[in-house]
């Protein structure tokens, strides 16, 4: 079984919580080519069913936009800053979200594959039944976001920034989050395998997470040194 379907069991006070697996995209039977006349990033715009393929999405500024079933294939969505807008059931393949400025935007049921997210500002928005992989958010913003069945994968997030952001059923694996800031975060299911989390900020609210692997010693040398804890 795909180790990314299998839904991870955690211990908590002698207690079993599950972590919850993303859903996957519904499938589209059939996806028409995007044509830029119609099927822009524009204000209010409702696009179904569309494949983007190596289109540039860029510098653009659009509120209230809702995309269901579509697939964008190294589409490039640099410095677009999206408003109020929802994309379900999408999928995202080597595209290119450097220094995008998302505010209360959500993703629901998507999947995000080696794409580039290097800059990109996501607040007060929600993932529920998302899926990253393989991506650099390095760094990238999460302020404030609600974060539900989540899952990112060899994903490089050295200075990803969490603070004020909510995790329930979110898995890191295998993640690069070197310097990361979670102060202020809520944690109800978090698991952390195999992760990288040298120098972390605000380590204290990940309480009730589960860490796997050598971000066992490197979250608890972060939390000394925010303690006042030198080491000789």
């Amino acid at each position: 079984m795909d180790r990314l379907r299998m839904t991870q069991t955690i211990r908590r006070g002698g207690l079993t919580s599950r972590v919850k697996a993303p859903s996957a995209p519904k499938a589209f039977p059939a996806l028409r080519p995007a044509d830029m006349a119609r099927d822009g990033l524009e204000d209010d715009a409702v696009i179904r069913g569309v494949r983007y393929e190596g289109l540039p999405l860029v510098a653009l500024t659009a509120e209230a936009v809702e995309m269901e079933g579509c697939a964008f294939d190294g589409s490039r969505f640099t410095g677009t800053r999206l408003l109020r807008s929802q994309f379900s059931d999408c999928r995202f393949t080597t595209c290119d979200f450097a220094q995008v400025d998302a505010h209360d935007v959500s993703l629901i049921r998507c999947t995000v594959n080696g794409s580039r997210l290097t800059g990109s500002s996501w607040r007060s928005g929600t993932f529920r039944d998302v899926r990253m992989e393989n991506c650099v958010i390095a760094p990238g913003l999460f302020r404030h976001m609600r974060l539900h069945a989540v899952a990112f994968t060899d994903c490089k997030m050295a200075g990803a920034d969490f603070q004020g952001a909510e995790l329930h059923h979110v898995t890191f694996e295998g993640c690069d989050l070197t310097g990361a800031q979670w102060a202020n975060c809520q944690v109800g299911t978090a698991r952390f395998e195999n992760c990288t989390l040298t120098d972390v900020g605000g380590g204290a609210s990940l309480k009730g997470a589960t860490v796997q692997g050598p971000g066992q010693i490197e979250l608890a040398l972060s939390l000394a040194r925010e303690a006042g804890i030198h080491f000789e």
